[in-house]
């Protein structure tokens, strides 16, 4: 309240703000971490995965403890926030955000902030935001450098202003290929939570109107001019009004996940937003899914199936398999989407 652009207007605008976090990574850490200390509503969490040893490096908001409980990191991520400031209301969402359930999870928000790792979700999120006029802010980190953009829809330049479709598969480094430094994570964030308490208190007129990109190895930030993309109305999405992203069916059915030698599969046939939508997760399940019960039981011995309420976990032809409640699985041990496809078929079975 004393630093004079937040003021205590701007500190009450803040207490009434609700928010959206896709992505409880690297970047998702910082800026959920950044707004539940400033003060912030209510605050949703959406992701897909659980915390592995590995991610600690650069993903503040977890522990050795929480890899060892497996808990999702939605849902180890809202109770470590609630531990910090009790007065902001904290949902967890243990979901993957596609088409179907995209406008369920996001809408009745006033901002979006992305912490994904893939572009796809960044466009699908892209195609919610300037669809229901929500503004939200992108951010991207790879290797020592990072963008930042924040889109305030049919005002500023949205993501297919720039890009108008994601680039190819194998074109752009990953995380896989380059790594990522921690530091340029958490710059990147701050970044993104400055641009989100502008936007959270009204200062609209002070969003910075272009698209940010540092290098903190170089110690270099470029600001680029994109605002001539919005004016220029051909924009498909928000001159055209086309939500390719948000209208099309879910993309794929297996997602390999940056990094992690790891491939996400989605059940057959695609649900809707099933147990997944507002409230999922919000509190621990007492007992396991009827989906666990049901796995576990045609599991043999020496998949050595454990768990918890959240999640299942066994083994399967040298990988490790992760099983959701929503039928979602992770397997790790393999980069190729025909053998996790493989396994799911075999030990999940549909």
């Amino acid at each position: 309240m004393l630093f004079e652009h937040v003021g205590v207007d701007g500190q009450r605008r803040l207490r009434r703000a609700r928010v959206v976090l896709v992505g409880c990574g690297a970047l998702g850490s910082v800026l959920a971490g950044t707004l539940v200390r400033a003060g912030v509503g209510a605050l949703r969490l959406i992701d897909r995965d659980f915390p592995e040893l590995n991610n600690l490096q650069r993903q503040t908001l977890f522990d050795e403890d929480d890899v060892a409980q497996g808990l999702p990191k939605a849902e180890a991520a809202a109770r470590k926030l609630r531990r910090v400031n009790s007065q902001v209301e904290v949902e967890p969402v243990v979901a993957d955000l596609h088409a179907e359930n995209a406008e369920h999870l996001c809408t009745g928000h006033d901002l979006i902030l992305d912490g994904t790792d893939n572009l796809e979700t960044r466009f699908l999120m892209n195609d919610v935001a300037v669809k229901h006029g929500i503004p939200w802010v992108y951010g991207a980190c790879i290797g020592a450098e990072g963008l930042v953009l924040p889109v305030l829809p049919r005002q500023t330049a949205c993501l297919r202003c720039i890009w108008d479709e994601p680039p190819p598969p194998g074109s752009l480094p990953t995380c896989d290929t380059v790594g990522v430094l921690a530091s340029a994570v958490s710059v990147v964030a701050s970044l993104q939570a400055v641009e989100a308490l502008k936007i959270l208190i009204g200062r609209h007129d002070e969003v910075n109107r272009h698209l940010t990109a540092i290098n903190v190895w170089a110690g270099r930030v470029r600001t680029i001019s994109v605002q001539s993309a919005f004016e220029g109305g051909a924009c498909p999405c928000c001159a055209l009004g086309r939500f390719d992203f948000l209208t099309a069916a879910r993309g794929s059915t297996t997602t390999t996940l940056c990094g992690r030698d790891a491939v996400q599969v989605l059940p057959r046939p695609a649900p809707a937003t099933r147990a997944n939508g507002p409230g999922a997760g919000a509190g621990p399940s007492r007992t396991a899914p009827p989906l666990f019960e049901a796995v576990r039981r045609r599991l043999p011995a020496a998949c050595r199936a454990r768990g918890n309420a959240f999640i299942l976990q066994f083994d399967a032809d040298g990988c490790i398999v992760t099983l959701f409640s929503d039928g979602r699985a992770i397997v790790k041990g393999t980069s190729r989407p025909a053998v996790a496809r493989a396994i799911y078929a075999r030990y999940v079975g549909f």
